[in-house]
């Protein structure tokens, strides 16, 4: 019978050092590297890859936690009162989170499956769909449109400020009300 010991203390730090290297990096460059990751840690390639079998398995351990961190801060939102204020606030915060992730959402889509793509986006449309039914229900959003063209349409718009603000055509603190107008503008009754 064998017997699983615990993780060493050095093993636990480097991992999050890696993972937390990897967040950093892949924000601002999908094409990080294994050895910039590695370097950026401040370990070696071969405690990489004992810790993390290949490039596609850190990918995913860092989106989980992207996709971990992201519903934690959108849970703490409250989503009371007027339908129109409230998917504001939402929007501007999902902004603030894909801004800190940033080119991670590119990397991600370069490594993970459709369908793991899909379920990262999965509880963050839904909070959306909610919002969206609440204010088609009063009369302040558009109800002659799928709901699901409209959460794409949200989804879209929140990574294109994300991309125009990494190519320097808008301003990173002009970004939350841009993605937060033109996305109210665009589901408005």
């Amino acid at each position: 019978m064998q017997t699983t010991r615990p993780m060493r203390a050095d093993a636990r730090r480097n991992i999050e050092a890696i993972i937390e290297a990897a967040t950093n990096l892949l924000a601002t460059d999908p094409d990080a590297s294994i050895n910039d990751i590695a370097a950026a840690a401040g370990v070696g390639r071969v405690t990489l890859y004992g810790h993390f079998e290949n490039r596609a398995a850190l990918l995913n351990v860092v989106t989980e936690r992207a996709i971990g961190e992201t519903e934690a801060a959108l849970g703490e939102i409250d989503l009371a009162g007027d339908p129109r204020d409230a998917l504001g606030r939402v929007l501007e915060a999902t902004w603030h989170l894909t801004h800190r992730f940033g080119a991670l959402v590119v990397a991600a889509g370069q490594s993970l499956s459709p369908e793991a793509m899909r379920r990262a986006h999965t509880q963050p449309a839904a909070r959306i769909a909610d919002l969206l039914r609440r204010g088609r229900d009063a009369g302040e959003f558009r109800s002659d449109q799928p709901l699901e063209w409209q959460i794409s349409t949200i989804q879209a718009i929140v990574h294109a400020a994300s991309a125009a603000v990494h190519r320097g055509e808008i301003a990173a603190d002009d970004a939350p009300l841009l993605v937060r107008d033109t996305a109210l503008a665009a589901v408005g009754a």
